[in-house]
């Protein structure tokens, strides 16, 4: 690494660094598109061809999953956009809710909120096709990992979605005016290294994708396995619900629960947790009651 220079993101402890990164893809007369939106379109897309391909293998239709894909896509943006809008409205500067709502560009999307559109969008194309929503579920889960995975590379690009101050092994620094979401606590702790001030914090968004890729190979060594119909999407739920609930804990740029004092996404992580545990535990208690009484029929 040269010495006179100042990287953008610098990993100090594991003498890694980059330098020159772009927030924008390409500027097409003067429209931008970001790299943000690249890794969103690369993580959608690989969920499909990973849903279809496991599709293709069950004999299932992959028709079925390009139209899941279709009505999904609309209902997680409509859910990205709707859930951290409705945590954030209080703090707009006046506005219409509306025309607030339709600015995509202008920042603001949510995981859970992509998660919870994507399960609506399964329950209306399970009825409209008459296929059972725990097939797409069970099916599409690790999807939704991947792309969750693949769209985390776009906080990377925009410094975005990390945590608190630290020296830990991971610590990333990122500059100053580089970065979005500033707080006292932060520019406080800020370094100066090579002519620049740094924020040296936990990368949260990278600790994510992590346990996430964990999460994700997990769910698809144990597909086969499963011992009753919806069993990975709980998993899913079970798994990513505590994940989320310990790395939000971390994040300085967290939706606040209506003036609470809590985490928006932690008080979510809980729901999921909590409805998880009750359905798999019920899941499995049904599953052998089911297998006795037949056994009484024979």
């Amino acid at each position: 690494m040269n010495n006179y220079t100042a990287p953008d993101i610098w990993f100090p402890h594991l003498g890694i660094s980059f330098e020159n990164i772009p927030r924008v893809f390409i500027s097409i007369f003067g429209f931008e598109i970001f790299w943000y939106a690249i890794f969103i379109v690369l993580g959608i897309l690989s969920a499909y061809l990973l849903a279809v391909w496991y599709a293709k293998r069950t004999g299932q239709k992959p028709n079925d999953y390009t139209d899941l894909l279709i009505v999904g896509v609309i209902f997680a943006f409509i859910g990205l956009r709707l859930y951290y809008m409705i945590f954030t409205w209080d703090s707009e500067q006046g506005g219409n809710f509306f025309l607030e709502f339709l600015n995509f560009r202008g920042g603001g999307l949510a995981i859970y909120g992509g998660i919870i559109g994507a399960l609506v969008a399964g329950v209306v194309v399970s009825a409209k096709k008459n296929i059972p929503f725990t097939t797409f579920t069970d099916t599409c889960a690790p999807s939704l990992l991947l792309g969750q995975i693949i769209g985390r590379f776009g906080n990377f690009f925009n410094r975005e979605a990390f945590g608190g101050p630290t020296d830990s092994l991971f610590a990333m620094r990122i500059r100053v005016d580089q970065s979005f979401m500033l707080t006292q606590e932060l520019l406080d702790s800020a370094v100066y290294a090579r002519g620049v001030y740094y924020l040296q914090v936990h990368p949260t968004f990278l600790y994510e994708q992590f346990f996430n890729l964990l999460l994700m190979i997990f769910l698809l060594i144990y597909r086969p396995y499963k011992k009753f119909a919806g069993e990975i999407i709980l998993l899913y739920m079970l798994g990513y619900g505590i994940i989320r609930f310990f790395l939000e804990g971390l994040r300085t740029d967290q939706l606040p629960f209506f003036g609470t004092g809590l985490a928006a996404s932690q008080v979510m992580s809980v729901v999921f947790v909590i409805v998880s545990i009750g359905l798999l535990l019920a899941g499995h208690m049904y599953r052998p009651a089911k297998a006795k009484s037949k056994g009484k029929k024979v």
